[in-house]
């Protein structure tokens, strides 16, 4: 307790931690308020990253190994690692953690569900990570697979609540369609899909998306409303992976992410501001700006921007486009700003097809998307109305079917 509170104080004579209490419990302090009640007697397998952590920023790794009424014995890494230190796409491979000596087996290599010999010894399976809200994040396809394992060996799960940074209103996007599954649309919900892991892993546990049913068991949250994002919440962020920075960065991330698969232009990974800008050698900034705002999209606007890209897309060289702006985040449409985006840059300039230029991206294209049905037909002329109803069918019926599953 002593350690904590100097830790505190350290954060808060920096400026990293404020003095107001957060207005939200995660399911960690849940849990410890509780007295670690569900692990109690049992040897504990944790799946975590570097998100998960308290309120006051210590990791749940430690607040684990530190409790004395919890035995941690065994480590599980997903994309990026335990302790953050894998890149992304990155392959791992299993070790001891440096810090406590519990081994940490990898779900990111040659083996993304946990198997029986990574699982002798351990009476119940905790996952504790950071979502973002959108299905083509990888975390949550990991925590599926881990829920089916459970399954499979008899063990018990615990998934410990965080919030959706999206808020839990949100849901837009097809959902996946047979032929297109795969790690980065793992399940059959939509691209944006308004629920919380935690929330999540209830409706996938009962609804027959996962191979068997686990003993699952959710730790909710306190104080956190579905129409909360998070910098409501009074927590603190921490990156959900290197080029998620920001607790705003997720809002960008579903707005220019699709697009940004087909790697024919700058989503701002590679510049300071991953996935809030596009931009490409082939437009003018003012051109592509104008046209875009005079769409009037509900509570977006766009501003040229000029860039040289450090890494990736466009290393080096002089590109231009727009950068996205929210004025009233809870009235825009997040996903189908990427879609206007193509459609005016190919408005302006006709030999851009996008689909044409990275025909080796047009799979990941469909998997992402979770249907082949938006390439082909938004190939045919890059107009949005053509595959706008198609992209949102689902949204309505999704909300429904999920309210059950609500905690908040």
């Amino acid at each position: 307790m002593m350690k904590r509170l100097v830790l505190f104080a350290a954060l808060l004579l920096t400026g990293a931690v404020s003095e107001a209490q957060p207005k939200v419990k995660l399911g960690i302090d849940v849990l410890r308020e509780r007295g670690f009640d569900v692990l109690q007697g049992k040897r504990v397998g944790l799946v975590t990253n570097p998100t998960g952590v308290d309120r006051f920023l210590k990791s749940t790794v430690d607040i684990l190994f530190e409790a004395e009424e919890v035995k941690l014995v065994a480590l599980f890494g997903p994309e990026h690692g335990v302790r953050g230190d894998v890149r992304a796409g990155e392959r791992m491979v299993d070790s001891k953690d440096t810090q406590t000596g519990v081994p940490v087996y990898s779900l990111y290599g040659n083996t993304r569900r946990p198997t029986r010999e990574m699982l002798r010894g351990v009476d119940v399976l905790v996952y504790d990570i950071q979502d973002i809200g959108c299905r083509s994040y990888t975390y949550i396809s990991t925590m599926g697979l881990v829920m089916e394992a459970c399954a499979e060996y008899g063990i018990e799960c615990v998934v410990l609540d965080r919030p959706n940074p999206l808020g839990g209103e949100k849901v837009e996007g097809c959902l996946t369609e047979d032929g297109n599954i795969s790690f980065v649309s793992q399940y059959k919900i939509p691209y944006v899909y308004g629920l919380t892991c935690g929330e999540l892993a209830k409706m996938l546990n009962e609804e027959g998306m996962l191979d068997r049913k686990c003993k699952l068991t959710v730790i909710p949250m306190e104080g956190w409303k579905r129409s909360m994002v998070f910098s409501q919440t009074g927590l603190h962020w921490v990156p959900a992976s290197p080029h998620i920075p920001y607790a705003e960065t997720p809002f960008f991330y579903v707005s220019t992410g699709i697009l940004g698969e087909l790697g024919v232009v700058s989503i701002g990974v590679g510049y300071t501001l991953p996935f809030q800008l596009v931009a490409t050698e082939d437009v003018f900034a003012e051109s592509l700006t104008a046209r875009l705002n005079a769409l009037n999209l509900a509570g977006i606007h766009f501003r040229p921007i000029y860039i040289k890209p450090y890494y990736a897309v466009g290393k080096d060289l002089d590109y231009q486009g727009v950068q996205i702006h929210f004025t009233n985040y809870k009235e825009a449409v997040l996903s189908d700003i990427q879609f206007y985006i193509m459609q005016e840059i190919y408005s302006l300039n006709p030999r851009y097809d996008f689909f044409k230029s990275a025909p080796s991206r047009l799979r990941m294209w469909s998997q992402v998307c979770g249907t082949d049905f938006i390439y082909k037909e938004f190939s045919k002329g890059y107009r949005f109305e053509t595959i706008q109803n198609y992209w949102h069918k689902d949204d309505e019926a999704f909300k429904k079917r999920s309210a059950k599953y609500y905690l908040y």
